[in-house]
């Protein structure tokens, strides 16, 4: 016998999403940061930040709640006004951001701070929380919009953070389940070491499936489709939205998946061939075992895809 919703939810609510008092905690603490940070720039730098906007999981409310196999964090994009898209660079961009960081945290140690791709991250021991600093450089002509930069490449990718959050929402808005399937699948990917499916790909390919299907059916229905819809397509098919404005961008990855909000960009450019085929053989071993799980009405072999903490009551 299948799952019900109701087993689920239950899970969701008690095992995966960031409880209500952990998720006021990190705001708090976030927001601290936010307020000293932009003091800081503002009084020590030439930089002018015009919005700072809570970003990734957190915003979409996709988050998973921290476990020692699921991290928390927080990407703060900070808009910068008056810098020269062709002539400013991630590096001295972040370089800035760093120093400061180190100047506002004084009592803790360089090691907690690290430059990433896209960002200076600070990682919190308390509650363990790491805030990515994304910094973009605003478009003027079109709010919301910037350039944020790779730092390995250098490259230039132009996004809109409040664009990705209300196309999440609206997902949400039409598919009352929609943020449990997506941490279901994040849960999945976490248990089973895929590193390499970030957050955003899964939300879109979960997008991408109610776009194709609606939302009818079940949630473990529903979560199976999702694994089957992986190991079928083998993530060759290219994958856009009615958000995406034309021109579409072309691309030779291995997978394709249209940014909803940039059209000229492939959230999934950094998978390999070799990354895809491992993605596709682990959502077809998933598939099969979820379905086993189902015929067999056995709650302990679900475990072998989300984990020792899967239950479905007290």
């Amino acid at each position: 016998m299948a799952l019900s919703n109701t087993a689920l939810r239950y899970y969701d609510s008690n095992v995966l999403r960031l409880p209500a008092d952990k998720r006021k905690e990190y705001h708090e603490q976030v927001d601290r940061l936010i307020a000293e940070l932009c003091k800081s720039i503002r009084y020590k730098t030439s930089i002018t930040i015009t919005k700072v906007v809570k970003a990734g999981s957190f915003a979409k409310y996709t988050i998973l709640r921290k476990t020692a196999t699921d991290p928390v964090d927080v990407d703060l994009v900070f808009y910068i006004a008056g810098k020269d898209v062709d002539h400013e660079t991630l590096q001295t961009l972040n370089d800035t951001i760093y120093e400061l960081l180190i100047e506002q945290y004084p009592n803790k140690s360089v090691e907690d701070f690290e430059i990433q791709r896209k960002a200076a991250t600070v990682t919190f021991v308390g509650t363990g929380l790491s805030v990515d600093i994304v910094p973009v450089i605003e478009d003027p002509d079109r709010p919301g919009y910037g350039w944020q930069y790779d730092l390995e490449t250098g490259d230039r990718v132009d996004t809109c953070a409040p664009g990705q959050i209300k196309f999440i929402r609206d997902r949400k808005n039409a598919d009352g389940d929609f943020r449990t399937l997506v941490r279901m699948a994040k849960k999945w990917r976490n248990h089973n070491g895929i590193g390499k499916l970030k957050s955003f790909t899964i939300e879109l390919i979960m997008a991408h499936i109610l776009d194709l299907h609606g939302s009818a059916g079940s949630i473990e229905q529903r979560f199976r489709n999702f694994l089957l819809y992986i190991a079928q397509s083998g993530l060759q098919d290219e994958i856009s939205f009615p958000e995406n404005s034309l021109p579409l961008g072309t691309f030779d990855d291995p997978v394709i998946i249209l940014d909803p909000v940039a059209s000229q960009n492939n959230v999934a450019s950094r998978l390999s061939e070799a990354e895809r085929l491992e993605i596709v053989a682990a959502a077809e071993a998933a598939w099969e075992t979820a379905s086993f799980a189902a015929a067999e009405n056995d709650n302990e072999v679900w475990k072998e895809i989300f984990g020792p903490r899967f239950k479905t009551e007290d």
